[in-house]
C-alpha cells in the first residue's frame, strides 16, 4: 500500500494530500495532515532554533 503524504501549500494555505501543487509553492512532506497544517510554524521555530545556535557558536 502506497504510504500517504501531507503537503502543505505555501500559496493557498491550504494543505494537501499528495503533490497537487508545484514544489515551489509545498512544504513536506509531512506524515499527518496537523502536521502539515502546523508546517510553517514549525519552520519558523527550527529557524529560531538555529540562529540562536549560530548566536551562541560566534559569541
Amino acid at each position: 500500500m502506497e504510504k500517504v503524504e501531507y503537503w502543505f501549500n505555501t500559496k493557498t494555505k491550504a494543505v494537501e494530500q499528495g503533490k497537487l501543487s508545484l514544489s515551489v509553492d509545498r512544504l513536506g512532506p509531512f506524515e499527518t495532515y496537523e502536521q502539515a497544517k502546523l508546517a510553517e510554524q514549525t519552520i519558523a521555530e527550527r529557524a529560531r532554533q538555529i540562529r540562536e545556535q549560530d548566536d551562541e557558536d560566534w559569541a
